[in-house]
């Protein structure tokens, strides 16, 4: 664990300690997250950017701030016999991206941030039936709560149930079967291997993605208008809260840090009532109260097994 950094201060000190230090990165990275999401649904839905043009340069701008980084580990950490993997692991990811960011085009935010919390589920659910992990009943439990709780979010029985709703529940499919393969490909692949191959394939994924869809070729261009600047503030946002999260997870433990990450809910959800004035209805606070119960249950009874 890293040592905490000594201050004359006793506040700042505290501050610096790791955990404290975790817990304000990832509540950092939350408040960014939220912005890139409300950037990226008043992009698509007001102002009607292509949601694959958006993705594109959204991640594209990320990676160009993550330039440096990757010249200086790029070289030693493209080694890999697993490159099969890796190409399944980036298309995966940007599918997740696509289906989100199309999804932010077409329903409130806080239905698509709620339904995005459903990954943790699908990934315990595919790692009894991919990766041979033990599916205790704890497990079963959780993962049944927190359909039940998307269900509900979801409501495909009401009147106004629009189909765009799954994309969201696409992205979270996919996104989970990003991490199912991360965890698979940690047995053989560093850290900086994994990241590298994400950063480069990620750009030209998104780019054959954004010119086969609707943006075209012709219409890629970032712009020098308000538009082109929803699109670089969502880049910029975007390598730093990816940077946020990696410092995080490099001071504090991920079981400790898990549930900050909870709070991108009601962030989402109150930004969203600033912004659009999408008050949810009362049944995406029961539906996420068992999908946040479900997880930190699970949490705790993954906790006390190791």
């Amino acid at each position: 664990m890293t040592r905490p950094i000594q201050s004359t201060s006793a506040p700042f000190g505290a501050l610096h300690s790791p955990a404290r230090l975790g817990a304000a990165l990832m509540v950092i990275a939350g408040i960014l997250f939220a912005v890139i999401n409300l950037l990226g649904q008043y992009g698509t839905m007001v102002q009607g950017i292509a949601p694959t043009r958006l993705a594109f340069w959204q991640y594209f701008i990320a990676f160009v701030f993550s330039a440096p980084w990757v010249i200086r580990h790029g070289i030693k950490a493209m080694h890999t016999s697993a490159l099969t993997l890796h190409v399944m692991r980036v298309v995966s990811s940007a599918i997740g991206v696509q289906l989100w960011i199309t999804g932010l085009a077409h329903v409130p935010i806080w239905q698509a941030i709620a339904l995005i919390m459903l990954s943790p589920f699908f990934v315990t659910l595919g790692a009894g039936l991919f990766l041979g992990e033990k599916s205790t009943l704890e497990r079963w439990i959780a993962v049944t709560v927190g359909f039940i709780g998307g269900m509900i979010i979801l409501a495909p029985w009401a009147e106004d149930f629009s189909a765009y709703a799954l994309y969201p529940v696409g992205a979270a499919v996919f996104w989970a079967l990003t991490s199912l393969l991360t965890k698979r490909m940690t047995a053989t692949e560093s850290p900086e291997s994994l990241t590298v191959y994400l950063l480069l394939l990620l750009t030209p994924i998104n780019l054959a993605l954004a010119v086969s869809g609707d943006a075209g070729l012709g219409n890629l261009a970032i712009g020098a208008n308000l538009v082109g600047l929803v699109m670089l503030s969502a880049g910029v946002l975007t390598a730093l809260a990816q940077y946020a999260i990696a410092k995080a997870y490099s001071v504090a433990d991920a079981a400790y840090l898990q549930p900050f990450d909870h709070l991108k809910l009601p962030l989402n959800v109150g930004f969203g009532v600033l912004a659009f004035g999408f008050v949810p209805p009362g049944s995406m606070w029961l539906g996420s109260l068992l999908i946040v119960g479900a997880s930190v249950y699970l949490l705790r009874q993954e906790s006390r097994s190791t």
